[in-house]
């Protein structure tokens, strides 16, 4: 079943040329091969980020992709550096230091892509 093989996130953008500076510029992502026009795939770790050019490009209020990091405060300090800025959310059971919410041993810091996709690094 789905449970034995990976799964893909899947970002729409408005823009590929646009997201193309953010995802390999800013987060340091490496395109895999493709022939297809508006369509960028990237492999990050043994997971695949798949980049399409949509209308709804942006309408998801919800983080669209996480990736799971071993220092998060290294991170942050390194998106930051490549003009990446955070979000900060107010949520019950959240504390806040700087631009990482922590829960616990739980860490983690929220950005937006160019179009307003929200996604975050995770870790302790």
């Amino acid at each position: 079943m789905l449970g034995d093989t990976e799964a893909i996130a899947t970002i729409a953008v408005r823009d590929i040329n646009t997201a193309r500076k953010f995802y390999e510029g800013s987060l340091g992502l490496k395109p895999m091969p493709s022939e297809e026009k508006g369509v960028i795939s990237y492999k990050s770790g043994s997971s695949t980020v798949f980049v399409y050019e949509s209308q709804f490009a942006g309408t998801n209020r919800a983080t669209a992709a996480n990736w799971s990091v071993n220092d998060v405060e290294k991170e942050v300090k390194e998106l930051k550096a490549k003009g990446v800025g955070f979000e900060h959310y107010d949520i019950p059971g959240l504390s806040r230091k700087g631009d990482i919410h922590i829960a616990s041993k739980f860490k983690t810091a929220w950005f937006k892509d160019p179009d307003g996709n929200i996604l975050a690094i995770i870790g302790r």
